[in-house]
Formats: C-alpha cells, structure tokens, sequence
C-alpha cells in the first residue's frame, strides 16, 4: 500500500500537470481559431500579417512550454519517487560531511534540473526566436551569459545556501525564522547592488543622451516627484529585438533603464507614457507591496518547513530514507510549486490589479493616448497575442489582456494641461 503522503504527492502531480497541459490546448486552439481575423478594437491599429504573426509565434512558445512540463514532470518523479535524490544521498554522504554535503547535494539537484532545461532553453532562443526574427544572440554570447550565471550561482549562491543551511541546524527549533530573517536581508542586499554591480555583468548601460526625450523624462520625474540616481539606455539589442523599459533599485541606488530597441521604435512622448507606467508601480507602492507579500509567503513556508523537518512520513512519502536539513530543503522546495499550483490565479489577479492602476497613474500625469499607442507598438514588435484564451490568461498573465487594458485606458480621463 502506498504512504498516505505519496498518494497525495501523486494526485496533486497529476492534476497540476493535467492542468497545465489543458491550459496549453485551450491557448493554441483558442488562437489558432481566432488566427484570422484581427480584433475589431484593434482593425485598424494592427494589420492581418502581424496579428497572425504573434498568433504563431505564441503557439509555438505554447507547444514549447507543454513538452518542457512534460520534462519537468518527468525529472521530478526520477528525483523523488525514482530515487534520483537518495541516490545523490547515498553518493555525497559517503564522501562528505556537513555543510560540504548539503551544498553539494543541493547544487547536484539544480545541476540536474539546469541540464534538462537547457536544450529547452537553446530552441526557444536558436529556433523560435530565431524563427519569428526576434533572436540577435549569438551561441558565443549564450555561452557567455550561461558562464556568467554558473559564476554567480557559485560566487553568492554557495556562501548563502552555507549560511541557511547552517542556520537550520545551529538555531534550534525557530531556526525557520532566522533564515527568513537572514534571506529577506539578503534579498534587500539584491535589490540595492543588482543595478550597480550584476545587470553591468550582462549589459551595457550608457547614459540617456540629452536632447527631447531627457527633457520629457526629467519633466515627469518632476511632476511625480520620483528621484533616480540616473537614466541609462541597456543594449538590449544585443540578445533581442524585443523592448522594454524598467526601473531597478530602491532609495538612493533607483535608476532607470530603457532598452535601446524601445527607444528605437517609440516616439518621445509614447516612451514618457510607458515610463509613467513604470513610475505608477512605484507610487501606487505596487513594489513594496510584493516584497512584502514574498516576506509573509517565505516566512509562512519556511514556517511549515519547520513542522515538516522532523517528519518521517514527509521523506519517506517522497522516497528518501534518510532525514537531515538538506535533504528536507531540496525536497520542500522541489513539491512546494505542485502543491501551489491551484492559487496561481491569485497571482495573476493581484498582478492585473496592479497594472490597471498603473494605467490610470500613466494617464493622469502622462497621456492614456500616448500609453494606448504605445502598447499597440509594442503588442505589434513583441508578437504579443490579441486574443489569449481566458483560462490560461488567468493562470499565466501578469498583465490584463490588451482589448481590456487598451478599454480601460480609453476610459481614463485625459490629464488637464
């Protein structure tokens, strides 16, 4: 008779994948059937060959992502219930001891997971990128960034999952709350070097360039009364022709990045609106509202982490003989997304939420007509989907779908001279 937690393991599996799976039909089929014809809200915006463009472009994407679930699926049963984790145990065990073990292990798992996602990762760039005329990568450049992050992951991974794994042994029974309190602090550290120190790693940065749009831009930031430590422009480029424009830091340390491909494509006031956009995440405090909700959720789950560490039904359920700290890490955090699975709705809810009043910021101290223009070009550049089926927009898309957001723009009430 099977453990009572495997059962239940298993059944959740299933459903989360079946799920998946389903969600993937319904995307392409919903497309596909509505492949060709353009929208009426956007007929005379978007011509007949860029909405069938985008149509495919996302189907592939789609079709993609069902075979690397199935992929994904597959690994974790061969590292839980297969055996694949008590037999790197068995390995690293009998080779090291303490925290050598448990890193090892842990960076076994990722290695494993990073291998099957890696030929997954190498088509969506290499052929469907490729394809659709988006790709400007090069295989010397992917190596590169690949080497990089490998460089990351140990440099700063390998000291932090030293100190969490030394946390959980050494702080006794509310160990779980000094790891929460360690890896929020650590997560702020993030957020204040990443624009200074790890985004140059990868790109670029070069200061905007004087001239109509810097003039636009600082007259915004005055309006909003926003403060950046500068403007820069990212030679995005240089990996794809997608565009995009973001802000990165907190408090002093803020800055704000436009790709070079969005400058390229966008007229100055359509780029002040999206920038707009931006600035609104920041003062509808969308951003420390996230943060804070990845606090409650980590504390909550390490929480529970430390109720399930000293069960044996928890290990064994998942097919793993042995118990110590390192082991009940990697395996939490391995079912921990087959478990959620069913809330990421509320997700994307919240993330819609957030969008719109972003919107109604962009269009109050912007232009709602500038934004509306704005998006109808990037839609159109970044081969986005018109017509996204609504069961899978509401599991998967953080952004409202376009005929509704570009509804709820038109609606907004033009900001007074």
């Amino acid at each position: 008779m099977p453990h009572p937690f495997t059962l239940l393991f298993l059944c959740l599996l299933a459903f989360s994948l079946f799920m998946q799976l389903w969600l993937a039909r319904r995307q392409i089929t919903h497309i596909m059937a509505h492949r060709h014809q353009v929208p009426a809200q956007f007929s005379e915006r978007i011509p007949l060959s860029a909405h069938q463009k985008a149509a495919d472009y996302t189907c592939a994407k789609t079709r993609l992502d069902r075979i690397s679930t199935l992929a994904g699926t597959g690994l974790l049963l061969i590292l839980t219930l297969g055996g694949g984790i008590q037999a790197l145990h068995t390995f690293w065990s009998a080779h090291l001891q303490g925290l050598p073990y448990g890193i090892a292990l842990i960076f076994s798992v990722f290695a494993l997971s990073a291998l099957v996602d890696l030929p997954f990762s190498l088509y969506r760039q290499f052929v469907i990128e490729e394809q659709f005329g988006f790709n400007r990568m090069t295989p010397a450049l992917f190596l590169a960034d690949l080497g990089k992050h490998i460089a990351l992951a140990a440099v700063i991974g390998i000291p932090v999952l030293a100190a969490i794994l030394w946390l959980m042994s050494a702080m006794g029974t509310f160990w779980w709350f000094y790891v929460w309190a360690f890896w929020s602090v650590f997560n702020l550290l993030v957020l204040f070097i990443y624009p200074t120190w790890i985004a140059p790693l990868f790109n670029k940065f070069t200061p905007l360039a004087d001239g109509e749009l810097r003039h636009r831009i600082e007259s915004l930031l005055q309006r909003c009364d926003f403060s950046a430590s500068g403007l820069f422009v990212m030679d995005g480029s240089k990996r794809s022709s997608h565009g995009n424009a973001y802000f990165a830091g907190f408090g002093a340390n803020k800055r704000i990045v436009f790709f070079d491909t969005l400058l390229e494509r966008l007229q100055p006031a359509e780029i002040e609106a999206v920038l707009a956009h931006e600035l609104g995440h920041f003062k509808r405090r969308h951003i420390a509202k996230r943060i804070a909700l990845l606090f409650v959720l980590s504390l909550a789950f390490l929480w529970l982490l430390g109720q399930l560490i000293d069960a044996p039904w928890f290990y064994a359920g998942l097919g793993v003989s042995a118990q110590n700290t390192a082991l009940a890490l990697i395996l939490f955090f391995l079912v921990v997304p087959i478990f959620t699975f069913i809330f990421s709705p509320l997700a994307s809810l919240l993330s819609r939420r957030h969008e719109f009043e972003a919107d109604a910021y962009a269009a109050r101290h912007a232009s709602a007509e500038d934004l509306i223009r704005a998006l109808v070009k990037l839609y159109e550049d970044n081969a986005a989907t018109l017509t996204p089926d609504s069961w899978h927009s509401l599991f998967y898309d953080s952004h409202p779908p376009a005929a509704l957001r570009i509804a709820h723009l038109e609606n907004e009430t033009p900001r007074h001279a």
